[in-house]
């Protein structure tokens, strides 16, 4: 089981002075001590859990073309990227362009949005659910057609592209992977089953996590595509430094169940010694499961 490092919380000490030294201190800790994954929010505002719009958020491809140029290993993302945020077209090229410049470590992390105040707050469109999800599907077929080099005219219910151009292609091949983030049974899992080749759950009980990946094999099963082809991730809330032997022990039945990769979140004023706690006593251990 491998570890990816999300960085939601840019309050730290001193964050006016030391937020970006700290990002990417953290960053490059995460990355030289075999974490495999590192993402960031996409979100405009902070998340009211969080603190909401006092409190300081990066923009997310901004902040993962920054973190490509100082990090080597770890793959880059968005936890997840809002389908409302950006246009398909130009959302499979800032993602190609991440994916070139980072030689090959980007992923397309995308959900159906969902945090209405910050779209509000500065003027950008909120639909419906049920047009989210469209929107959604949508994007999911335009990005694959654009790396797919198909550049025929996209003809959809919501976006039309005339010239679906992408130029350089990404260094992936056939494209960066797509993790779809969420864990509705009757949408989400089925778009997984459908497009993606990655799936991020949230954390739950093991038989929650069950039953989830059971739906999701059950779509596979309907749509004739390859369960077993798709890599299986979960958040996890909670602190994995406190109980090191303890917390690999409980990822276990996860592992058990094809869950591949666990998403943590430094707590703590420190993230910078979080992280570097977390390399030296989890991952290793967490590796053998």
């Amino acid at each position: 089981m491998r570890l990816g490092v999300h960085y939601a919380n840019f309050t730290h000490p001193d964050w006016e002075h030391r937020l970006a030294e700290r990002l990417t201190e953290t960053a490059r800790v995460a990355d030289q001590g075999g974490a495999a994954q590192f993402t960031v929010m996409d979100h405009w505002f902070q998340m009211e859990v969080l603190g909401g719009p006092p409190e300081p958020m990066l923009e997310g491809y901004t902040t993962l073309g920054y973190l490509a140029a100082i990090t080597e290993n770890v793959r880059l993302s968005l936890l997840v990227t809002g389908v409302t945020y950006r246009h398909p077209g130009l959302l499979a090229k800032t993602v190609t362009t991440l994916d070139v410049l980072s030689g090959g470590r980007a992923m397309l992390g995308i959900g159906a949005a969902w945090y209405d105040r910050e779209h509000l707050g500065l003027g950008v469109p909120f639909p419906s659910m049920s047009e989210r999800f469209e929107r959604l599907e949508e994007t999911l077929q335009i990005v694959t057609q654009m790396w797919a080099g198909d550049e025929s005219p996209y003809e959809g219910k919501h976006h039309q592209l005339a010239e679906p151009v992408l130029v350089p292609p990404p260094v992936q091949q056939p494209h960066p992977p797509i993790m779809i983030g969420g864990s509705g049974e009757k949408k989400t899992l089925r778009m997984v089953a459908q497009y993606a080749d990655a799936c991020n759950i949230f954390g739950g009980s093991p038989s929650d996590i069950e039953h989830k990946l059971d739906v999701l094999r059950g779509h596979c099963d309907d749509l004739g595509t390859d369960y077993d082809a798709i890599e299986k991730t979960m958040i996890v809330n909670a602190d994995p430094t406190e109980d090191p032997d303890g917390f690999v022990a409980s990822m276990e039945p996860f592992a058990a169940l094809g869950i591949s990769m666990i998403t943590v979140m430094p707590s703590g004023d420190d993230p910078v010694a979080w992280t570097t706690r977390m390399c030296e006593d989890v991952v290793p251990t967490l590796a053998e499961l």
